[in-house]
Order: structure tokens, then C-alpha cells, then sequence
């Protein structure tokens, strides 16, 4: 291994460096704020070791990781998400749970893997990557043992994505059986070249692998656990799962893919915008008469899911531009979503219940402005990053004529809307009018302020002055892979 190598590889060492650090820190001495301080340490040193990458530069760590400028885009992306929910966690399991430091190392380690899983070019180092995070999350989600919803919804996503990665790993077995490869470089030069694109080995290997991906992404037909398991976790670790965790496999997917070059294949076009549709108007749908936050969050994030991949579908330069810009807006909005749902929460139960919002803004007018902001950027309202990446994915849609993908999105749109002027609405009722019993913490904890206002901060910077980060995407994502 040369030094370049070692470099490209240096976000992942660190990474597995705090792990077993994090472990020995709990095994000599358990202590909430130094595992916390450890935690971060680790992942701030991950974040600022991507700098040290060497530039310009795609690095082919074997056969498996592929460290160039797509997959530190993302490797960013995934850390910078990773430290503020370690920072949102903080207050919230000070209040809930006897142990908490455990919480912390098996966030690290799930951050290890969605890292893998960034720069995979592998099914090798897909499926190691992915089940890396999968494992931490079974763990993460049903971390408050005394809670019964906690211990259901580990359950359920224990099953489901035990379920997912064996269809995974059938089908990576069958596209094996069917081109002797398992590299995504050489899986795309096969079905350029040969006629195994059409055997049927290789059908049912991708349809298998769409299946099991489908699954992880929570689309359509793929979405049933989503709600049940973002109403049962703990609200921080509801935030990774609807950020980092997806985020890294749909990274992961638009490499593949990309490299496929799935609109060469009529069937996969027509599979992927069936769940794209699918998931864009049974996300909304199933959100409108919603009573739980959590829950029209999940389906909420099914749509968005449905939506980031009309720009999937539409695919080249401004196609992977869109997802990226509308990944970061997403990140951005979700984690200051649920943000406001872990500092609400009180030591009892999470902020679920829509009537645990009426008359916040009376109460806690800061926290209601905040989510206010969160909401009208999940809906697309100018002046916020969730306008902006919208008006990207139209824009990527209606370069390659997807009109009814396009026309599908922005009635979406229109339609989720309704559900989330529903939660503002309830926000704004006059104090007396609230029906539930305000929940949550007297204070604000000042790491879960900090960690807020950077993402409030963000939310508006990228919707009145996206040029910056444009710039960036369009200089480091280019063409994934």
C-alpha cells in the first residue's frame, strides 16, 4: 500500500480507530460526556481527515473502495449528519436511559458503515458496509430497553432488513452467476458488450438487488415498516435512519446505476418510475389523516425518496447534480425535523402526538419558528433549500422529458402540503386552545440549540444563495463513478 492509498483510506481508519477507542473508554470507565466527547472527536477527525485525501485523484483501494470525489462529497455529507445527531442525542438520553454510552459506539460504527457504503464499487464491500449499519441499527433503534414501542419497532426492522439483505445477496449471486463479476466497472462493460443483460440469471439478479435496495430506501412497494419503526425509535436515531442511513444507499444506488446507465434498459425504467410514482402519491396519501409527527415524517420521507428519484431517472451531469443538492437540502430539513421532535421529547415519551405541538409557539416560540422552517422546506416553499431542490429535480425531469414523473412530483407536492399545514396550524392555535400536554425538557439543551440554529441557518442559506454548494457538487459529483 502506498501513501496516497493509506490517505484515501485515512476517514475510514479513523473511524474504526474511535470505535475501538469508544469501546475501551466504556470498558475502563463509563461516562456520559466523555463518551460523547470521544464520539465527536472521532468524527470531527474523520471529517476534517477527507482534506488530506489527495485532490483530483480517484484512488482504487483494491477492488472494493473507490475514494474519489463523488464518494468524499458524500463521506462529508454522512459525517457532518453523523456529529449532529450525536449532538441532539445528548440531552435526550440523559433524561431516558440508565446507560447511555453504548449508544454512542454503535453510532460511530454505524457511521463506519454508511461511510463504506459511499465509496463501495463492490458488491463485496456493498454488502459488508451495508450489514455493518443494518447491525448497529438494530441495536441503535431499540436502544431504550425499558420501552416497549422501542423494542416492537427493533424488532420489526430486524426482521425486514434481514429479510432485505437476503434478497440482496441472492441477487448479487445471481448477477455473479450470470457475468463472473461482482465489480460495478466490469458489471456495465458486460451488459454493454454481451448479450447477458437479457438472460435471465441477470433479470432476476437485478430484480432481486432493486428488491432488497427498495426495501432499505423504504419505497414503494417496500414502505410498510417505516412508520411503525420511526414511531417506536428514539427520535435521534429516527433522524439517522431517515438521513444517513438512506442517504448512503441512495448514494450507493446512483453509482451503480449510473455506471448501468439505467435508461439504456426499458424494464429497469419502467420498474424504477413505478416506484418512483408509487411512492410519490402513496407517501402523501397515507399522510394526510396522520395524528403522529413521527409518523407523517416517515411517510413523508417515502415521497421524498419517490421524488429524489425522478432525477435518478433522468440521469447525466444535472440528474446526479439534483439528487445531491436535494439530498443536502433533505439532510438538512430531516435532521432539524426530528431535532425539534428529540428536544420536545420528554424523559417519558417521545413528542409524538400532534396535540403535544398545539400552541408551541406560545410556549417555545423559538422551537415553532424552527420547525415551522423545517416543514415549509419539506413542502418546497420558496426562500428555503427544499424550493430550490425541487426546482432542480423538476428542472432534471423536464430535461429528458420524464413529463409524467414531473407532473406526478408537483401534484405531490401540492398535495403533502396539506399535511404538513396541519402541524403549523396546531402550532399557532391559541395556547388555551391546546389540547395535549406539553411535553419536553424546561430548557433547551445548548448542544441541541447549537445544532438547530447551524441547521436553520442552513436551511435558508441554501434556499436564498444555493451558487456556493452548486458549485461545489458540480465540481466533485460530475458523473458517479
Amino acid at each position: 500500500m502506498t501513501t496516497l492509498d493509506f490517505l484515501a483510506l485515512l476517514p475510514f481508519l479513523v473511524l474504526a480507530g474511535a470505535v475501538v477507542v469508544i469501546l475501551l473508554a466504556i470498558a475502563f470507565h463509563r461516562d456520559h460526556q466523555l463518551t460523547l466527547v470521544l464520539s465527536l472527536l472521532g468524527l470531527a477527525a474523520a471529517f476534517g481527515s477527507l482534506w488530506a485525501v489527495p485532490s483530483a485523484s480517484t484512488r482504487r483501494l483494491t477492488a472494493l473502495l473507490v475514494v474519489d470525489d463523488y464518494a468524499l462529497f458524500f463521506l462529508g455529507l454522512v459525517l457532518a449528519a453523523s456529529i449532529a445527531v450525536a449532538l441532539l442525542a445528548y440531552g435526550y438520553l440523559r433524561t431516558r436511559v440508565d446507560r447511555p454510552e453504548e449508544f454512542y459506539l454503535l453510532l460511530v460504527l454505524a457511521t463506519l458503515g454508511s461511510s463504506v457504503l459511499v465509496a463501495a464499487n463492490h458488491f463485496a464491500s456493498f454488502f459488508l458496509g451495508l450489514e455493518i449499519l443494518s447491525v448497529s441499527l438494530y441495536a441503535l433503534i431499540a436502544y431504550p430497553r425499558g420501552s416497549a414501542p422501542g423494542l416492537e419497532a427493533g424488532f420489526k426492522y430486524l426482521v425486514l432488513a434481514g429479510t432485505s439483505s437476503a434478497f440482496l445477496l441472492f441477487g448479487m449471486a445471481l448477477v455473479y452467476a450470470a457475468l463472473g463479476t461482482m465489480e460495478f466497472g466490469r458489471i456495465a462493460s458486460a451488459l454493454t458488450t454481451g448479450g447477458a443483460a437479457h438472460g435471465v440469471l441477470m433479470v432476476v439478479g437485478l430484480a432481486l438487488l432493486i428488491v432488497g435496495v427498495g426495501f432499505k430506501l423504504a419505497v414503494v412497494p417496500f414502505h410498510l415498516w417505516t412508520p411503525d419503526v420511526y414511531e417506536g425509535a428514539p427520535a435521534p436515531v429516527t433522524a439517522f435512519v431517515a438521513t444517513v442511513s438512506k442517504g448512503a444507499v441512495f448514494a450507493l444506488l446512483l453509482r451503480f446505476f449510473t455506471q448501468v446507465d439505467v435508461r439504456s434498459y426499458g424494464s429497469l425504467v419502467i420498474v424504477f418510475s413505478a416506484i418512483a410514482i408509487g411512492s410519490m402519491v402513496a407517501g402523501n396519501l397515507l399522510a394526510l389523516l396522520q395524528d403522529n409527527v413521527k409518523r407523517i415524517l416517515a411517510y413523508s420521507s417515502i415521497a421524498h425518496l419517490g421524488y429524489l428519484l425522478v432525477a435518478f431517472l433522468a440521469g447525466g451531469a444535472l440528474g446526479a447534480t439534483a439528487v445531491s443538492f436535494y439530498l443536502v437540502a433533505y439532510f438538512v430539513t430531516t435532521l432539524g425535523a426530528f431535532g425539534v421532535v428529540t428536544v420536545l421529547s420528554s424523559g417519558e415519551r417521545d413528542a409524538g402526538a400532534l396535540d403535544d405541538y398545539r400552541g408551541l409557539a406560545f410556549r417555545r416560540p423559538w422551537l415553532a419558528g424552527v420547525f415551522t422552517a423545517m416543514l415549509l422546506s419539506l413542502a418546497g416553499i420558496p426562500l428555503t433549500a427544499g424550493f430550490i431542490g425541487k426546482f432542480l429535480l423538476v428542472t432534471a425531469g423536464v430535461g429528458v422529458a420524464w413529463w409524467l414523473l414531473v407532473v406526478v412530483l408537483v401534484l405531490a407536492s401540492g398535495l403533502g402540503l396539506f399535511y404538513y399545514l396541519r402541524v403549523v396550524a396546531a402550532m399557532f392555535q391559541p395556547a388555551h386552545e391546546a389540547a395535549g400536554v406539553p411535553p419536553g425538557r424546561p430548557g433547551l439543551a445548548p448542544a441541541g440549540a447549537l445544532v438547530l440554529a447551524i441547521l436553520t441557518f442552513l436551511l435558508i442559506g441554501l434556499g436564498v444563495y444555493p451558487a456556493p454548494l452548486l458549485q461545489l457538487i458540480q465540481a466533485t459529483v460530475g458523473h458517479p463513478g
